[in-house]
């Protein structure tokens, strides 16, 4: 094990740990932190393509197309034909989804906040740096 392993399980670990704690304490509010991440987006960019959805998101066209369908089976969005073109569907959010969200988010914001709020304004600075250092490293 090199001395870089301990930081990599770590850093996993938290991923993990505050992904689970997300999506735990959001589906007891309607929507899982996946399912308030789709919404948003479909919120925030309006009508849109599943593709257009998978691509922003990063996730594979399949994914998001099963996901689709469990939203729209549970009332949070619909599917709408395209007037640009009448073979596609376009995904819109609904009052149930948008009420979703407006569940969700706090919850969301205050696990974030709980989290990151640990942190003194240098750290989180700090943090941010790093992230940023890390993210670069990968894209060269």
């Amino acid at each position: 094990m090199s001395e870089i392993d301990p930081l990599v399980i770590a850093f996993a670990g938290l991923h993990m740990q505050l992904s689970r704690t997300l999506d735990r304490r959001m589906a007891k509010e309607g929507a899982s932190l996946a399912r308030t991440k789709m919404l948003l987006c479909i919120q925030k960019l309006g009508p849109l393509r599943a593709t257009d959805i998978a691509e922003y998101l990063g996730q594979s066209p399949r994914t998001v197309t099963e996901a689709i369908d469990g939203l729209e089976r549970d009332g949070l969005v619909e599917r709408k034909p395209d007037p640009s073109d009448r073979r596609a569907k376009l995904i819109e959010i609904t009052p149930n989804g948008i009420e979703a969200v407006e569940r969700t988010e706090p919850v969301r914001r205050q696990i974030v906040d709980q989290v990151f709020g640990t942190l003194l304004p240098e750290e989180r600075e700090s943090f941010g740096a790093i992230l940023e250092k890390l993210s670069r490293s990968l894209s060269e």
